[in-house]
């Protein structure tokens, strides 16, 4: 039973199943015909969701199209804490974005690494732990999660040399607020051809950079809109050491995500050990730090 402000002016309320995220959420609707997204978490994530609540507000003033803050509270007699935000109105990118010319793609690319730059202009708190140091550590707990698990894909060895050669990266990395989960499964086209991101309950703070590291779904669907993206965040190409650490952050997200999938079971797996396959043949078995879909879609646009 809902109990949160102004509930008695919601005329509609449809449960909304998508994603992977613990919320529960809802499409809203007014009686001001007014259209708003409705999150409900456990009442032990108040503190994050604060926190979340807070940076959308601190966004939502820098002009970004995002979904903007309306109200946030707690609700079920204080068992559940509620986020409300303006709707988004638009389809899925991931749908979308195969329906448009491969120019429209990079374009829309492009403004999606510019809203990303934007993003990571608010800076990470001062008293932030030391970015190797939190980092070499997440790698240790990612690779003995995978380890352990009992299932592996094709050439994990190879990923495995690459992080241990390349931890040294993270030195000196600076930090900055991140969407926390930043590709085409998170972003709205809207009937005018406008770019929004949603979704921002993975919000964290950590080098802007690893933020690519969600980029292997979006560059599977358009790798016209990757290539955008890495173009437009950069306003132009990027330094190179920018590829080696990309071609690290998504090494260490492939080792993660066969652990995550196993719950979900079979078909989640599956998919997790073919976009590995996928991967690496982009980076040619790590011969490369620059994929090949950034090579092949550069040059017609830029």
């Amino acid at each position: 039973m809902l109990d949160l402000n102004n509930h008695a002016a919601f005329q509609t309320i449809k449960p909304i199943h998508k994603g992977w995220s613990s919320d529960k959420k809802y499409y809203v609707e007014t009686r001001t015909n007014e259209k708003l997204l409705l999150r409900l978490a456990d009442r032990k994530e108040y503190d994050q969701k604060l926190i979340e609540f807070n940076t959308m507000k601190e966004l939502s003033t820098s002009g970004l199209p995002i979904s903007q803050p309306v109200d946030f509270g707690l609700c079920d007699e204080g068992r559940s804490v509620y986020s409300l935000f303006t709707w988004c109105e638009g389809e899925d990118a991931e749908t979308e974005l195969p329906k448009l010319t491969q120019a429209k793609q990079y374009e829309l690319g492009v403004t999606c690494g510019k809203i990303l730059k934007k993003i990571h202009s608010i800076p990470a708190p001062s008293g932030q732990e030391n970015w190797s140091t939190y980092f070499n550590r997440k790698i240790d707990k990612k690779m003995k999660s995978y380890l352990e698990c009992g299932i592996r894909f094709k050439e994990d060895d190879k990923v495995i040399a690459f992080i241990e050669d390349h931890r040294h990266l993270l030195q000196g990395r600076p930090q900055s607020f991140q969407h926390g989960d930043y590709h085409v499964g998170n972003m709205i086209i809207s009937p005018m051809g406008n770019l929004s991101i949603i979704d921002f309950n993975r919000c964290d703070y950590g080098d802007p950079w690893e933020e690519f590291n969600r980029i292997v779904f979006s560059a599977a669907v358009s790798p016209a809109f990757a290539a955008g993206q890495v173009n437009g965040y950069f306003n132009g190409k990027p330094p190179r050491q920018f590829f080696s650490l990309l071609v690290f952050y998504i090494c260490s997200n492939m080792l993660s995500s066969i652990p995550w999938a196993i719950p979900f079971g079979e078909q989640q797996i599956a998919f997790m050990k073919n976009q590995a396959n996928e991967v690496l043949g982009w980076f040619e078995n790590l011969v490369h730090p620059v994929p090949l879909w950034y090579q092949e879609m550069n040059s017609p646009f830029n």
